[in-house]
């Protein structure tokens, strides 16, 4: 552990310190190492070089010390709660869980971002359950599904009068919003107001196929051109949308990208050598596209360096990509592949969590 700590490759690093349990409490040099990656935070948290990284050292290394050095790491979770890069507030936030500091949770889950108000909403409720009501049906009234969704679930099977009534009014609000990826929010609020998840209305899908399905589906060969932000490191890579197996899953996708939906998008989920996830809205799982994705399993396996979208359960496709760091096949049955890089994998084996695409583009199109 203490080797990987310190290996060249920063994403080998961050993997160790997520593994670091309280087996290591007696190691004073693994402790060492992780008060340092706080202590040294730089100063410009929004960007990082090519090979480095920004916030992210700090950040898995206080909730790493919260489970190592609970004395070390209470003053600095605290501090870094307050810290104006909301990746940093999320990430105290999970080591303030593994504190049991429920006062500043109950501070953060207000917090303006969405996803460290998930994240405090969702430790309140393992740590104080309903005890903390009042804050979770303030929180219902959040227009981001994640922060509505943790509301939710923590409201299920409270004894609170008006519980019923402000979920089946979330419901409603969310209801009236037409976004068939709401519907884990959706769900979550009837589970809340006591009611079976066959009451939800999700909004009428339509299929309308999109002009290039055909040629996708005859086999012409389109690439597309995923840049990184220069904040993120930089560097592209590229991919072929598979549409001679998924055409009307490649058609949409391309549209996507000529209308500029993923730019600015972040990738919110790196698992080490397993997939990285997103370039959507919302930096979370629970925010997609307006309207599903047909899943279109095909004969194509999850190998390293395929994409794959990104779906809750059938039919459920989000417009999120996760692309396979390594062979997954066991994915097979369940998630279509929808393109596959042809150049560029260095670049995606760089990506750290939070790094934006600064576009995507139809190579030999747009810009």
């Amino acid at each position: 552990m203490r080797s990987a700590l310190t290996d060249s490759v920063w994403a080998v690093r961050l993997h160790a310190a997520d593994l670091v349990t309280s087996t290591c409490v007696g190691d004073e040099k693994i402790a060492i190492a992780l008060r340092s990656w706080i202590d040294e935070l730089p100063k410009n948290t929004s960007r990082r070089s090519r090979g480095g990284v920004s916030w992210h050292a700090a950040a898995h290394a206080v909730v790493a010390l919260a489970r190592l050095r609970t004395d070390d790491a209470r003053a600095r979770a605290t501090a870094l709660s307050r810290n104006r890069q909301w990746e940093l507030r999320m990430y105290a936030t999970r080591a303030l869980a593994d504190l049991a500091d429920t006062v500043r949770l109950r501070a953060l889950a207000g917090d303006a971002d969405a996803n460290v108000k998930e994240a405090a909403i969702t430790a309140l409720s393992k740590l104080v359950g309903h005890d903390g009501d009042d804050l979770y049906v303030a929180a219902l009234e959040s227009p981001d599904a994640q922060a509505a969704r943790a509301a939710a679930l923590a409201l299920k099977g409270s004894k609170r009068a008006d519980v019923r009534a402000a979920a089946n009014e979330a419901f409603t609000r969310w209801t009236r919003r037409n976004i068939s990826s709401a519907r884990d929010v959706r769900v979550a609020l009837l589970e809340a107001a006591g009611r079976p998840d066959t009451d939800d209305q999700p909004p009428v899908q339509t299929h309308t196929l999109p002009r290039d399905v055909v040629r996708l589906a005859l086999g012409q060969r389109v690439l597309l051109r995923v840049v990184m932000s220069p904040v993120s490191g930089g560097g592209t890579f590229t991919v072929r949308l598979r549409g001679d197996v998924t055409p009307i899953m490649a058609a949409r996708i391309l549209s996507l990208a000529r209308r500029h939906y993923y730019d600015g998008g972040h990738w919110h989920r790196v698992e080490a050598d397993f997939v990285i996830q997103g370039a959507g809205p919302g930096t979370n799982e629970y925010v997609g596209y307006e309207q599903y994705f047909r899943d279109e399993l095909g004969n194509v396996p999850h190998v390293r360096g395929t994409v794959g979208m990104s779906t809750r359960s059938h039919d459920t496709g989000d417009a999120q990509w996760f692309i396979n760091l390594r062979d997954n096949l066991r994915l097979n049955r369940d998630y279509t592949v929808f393109a596959e890089i042809v150049d560029g994998i260095d670049v995606v084996d760089r990506i750290l969590e939070g790094d934006i695409v600064q576009r995507i583009s139809e190579v030999g199109r747009g810009r």
